[in-house]
């Protein structure tokens, strides 16, 4: 049913008529006293008193490596409240003690990575405790690296650990803190990436194995034991982990288009670069352990110290520059410099590449492979993913005027549209798409809306609007013109009719399309009538 706009601007007119007569003072009335709600303002008073004007920050992994840099810088400029997301409070609590956190500001939570209920309960016990505070930072910094395992190992929830770990588990807690966060002034998601993950670089690439995700069919397949790996193969320990590091920067791509103009959280990911005396390394060889530091740091350039990383993670989550959302930070780009003369007056250290040095300002942002860029392989990850670890992402809103006079011609388009979509999927000859039972409605909405609808609109429109000219019923409000007086008008050089000689030539040209047999007449008498 098409309903001009004119039944559209009759509609309104319903509207204003059915609005309530007022006198001019009658308005005064609906004035009412600013109630007053004692249970928010307490609230508000509890977490002033709580919390201060600090931010509220939570980081996965802050009892050791850079989670545990990150989260001392954090707290010593004041300006931070921190919740420490660790699985071992024991451990939290000595390292606290070493490191001399303000334990006023710092607030260790227990959270097994491993564990999707884990992941429910702290959130649960992260809104008891922030009350109505909203979390300002979320660090998404914890991760386990097994690159010697020969089998894969199986989380509480039957998934392969490192990726549970380091990912799913991750990519649950965000959603659960998405809409919480858009409530803060300042709202930042940090993933931590890694070289290794993208393929563009030597580390990511010239270094089996590579990350690569294929189609994610070990993904789509559920990813439960006995499927160990996202892609669907075997499993391989060292790819595992790089895996998880593609698809950390590629969700933080993902939520920035998603979530970002919507919510206003700022996501993002990060390289801090090679930590390679991190206990990330816990389970490689002694020999390996001890030359692998060496080898970054003079011969790739790579290195960087745990207190540089952590550094580097508390920069993106204090420097204004950093507010900036999908980009993924890096330090301390350009040429390797060092090598040669240089090397004597700095100590053998390659400066560049990455690794350790450039202060704060070395900040970039860096570029990502082709394969964190994907946008069909991120789309499935994230659809994926949702069903997997059964998270719930909000709906994305685009802003609507509150206008109500907009709201009305929104619904009546909306029904309108809604119910000529439904008739074109009624089932005809070449439709592909699925058999909609919405169009078999479609017909009872014309009834109704042709019987109702309509006819009250028509009556308003006749009523306000006067009846239509006689000319827009019965043809146009042209004077008709005879065929003479359109020849008398025509210019002289303007032939209105063919000549004898192309109506012999038109002629001619039939009848050989007769001879020919292209031309029925039983078909077409009109043309051998000529």
């Amino acid at each position: 049913m098409y309903v001009p706009n004119s039944h559209l601007f009759a509609l309104l007119l319903i509207l204003i008529a059915s609005l309530p007569h007022a006198s001019p003072y009658e308005w005064m009335s609906a004035l009412k006293i600013p109630s007053f709600n004692m249970e928010n303002a307490k609230n508000k008073m509890e977490v002033k008193k709580q919390f201060g004007d600090k931010k509220l920050v939570v980081i996965t992994g802050t009892s050791s490596g850079m989670g545990r840099r990150a989260a001392k810088a954090l707290l010593r400029t004041g300006e931070y409240h921190v919740i420490g997301a660790v699985r071992d409070l024991d451990k939290m609590d000595v390292v606290a003690d070493l490191d001399e956190f303000d334990r006023s500001s710092f607030t260790p939570m227990h959270l097994d990575l491993n564990s999707f209920s884990s992941v429910h309960s702290f959130v649960e016990e992260l809104f008891e405790f922030k009350k109505t505070k909203p979390v300002d930072r979320l660090v998404c910094n914890a991760g386990i690296y097994q690159p010697s395992l020969q089998y894969a190992k199986w989380s509480e929830d039957g998934h392969e650990q490192t990726m549970q770990t380091n990912f799913l588990s991750h990519f649950l807690l965000i959603s659960k803190l998405v809409v919480d966060m858009s409530e803060s002034d300042d709202p930042r998601v940090i993933t931590v990436g890694s070289v290794t993950g993208n393929d563009n670089t030597v580390g990511g690439g010239g270094v089996y194995p590579v990350a690569d995700l294929k189609d994610l069919d070990g993904l789509k397949a559920g990813f439960s034991n006995p499927i160990s790996m996202l892609d669907g193969y075997n499993f391989i320990g060292a790819k595992a982990y790089k895996d998880s590091k593609l698809v950390l920067m590629m969700t933080a791509n993902m939520l920035h288009d998603r979530y970002h103009k919507a919510t206003g959280i700022s996501f993002s990911s990060i390289y801090p670069g090679c930590i390679a005396e991190s206990p990330l390394f816990r389970e490689k060889r002694p020999w390996f352990r001890k030359y692998f530091p060496v080898f970054m740091k003079f011969v790739t350039g790579g290195f960087v110290g745990e207190e540089e990383a952590g550094q580097r993670l508390f920069q993106v989550c204090h420097d204004p520059r950093c507010v900036k959302s999908g980009v993924y930070w890096s330090w301390n780009g350009g040429p390797r410099e060092g090598r040669g003369a240089e090397a004597i007056e700095k100590g053998g250290q390659i400066i560049g590449a990455g690794g350790a040095g450039g202060g704060w300002n070395s900040i970039y942002e860096n570029e990502q492979s082709d394969k964190v860029k994907d946008v069909d392989t991120t789309y499935n990850l994230f659809k994926y993913a949702t069903k997997v670890t059964g998270a719930e992402w909000p709906e994305v809103n685009v802003a609507k005027s509150p206008c109500p006079t907009l709201k009305v011609v929104g619904l009546v388009t909306a029904a309108i549209n809604a119910k000529e979509e439904a008739k074109r999927m009624k089932p005809e000859p070449g439709m592909v798409g699925a058999i909609d039972l919405r169009a078999k409605a479609a017909n009872n909405f014309d009834f109704i809306t042709q019987s109702t609808v309509v006819k009250a609109v028509k009556a308003v429109q006749d009523k306000f609007l006067g009846d239509l000219p006689e000319e827009a019923v019965n043809g146009s409000y042209q004077s008709e013109r005879s065929v003479d007086d359109a020849v008398g008008h025509a210019p002289e050089n303007v032939s209105v009719s063919p000549s004898s000689e192309e109506m012999e030539r038109m002629k001619r040209r039939l009848d050989d399309l007769i001879e020919k047999g292209e031309l029925n007449c039983t078909d077409n008498p009109e043309l051998c009538e000529l």
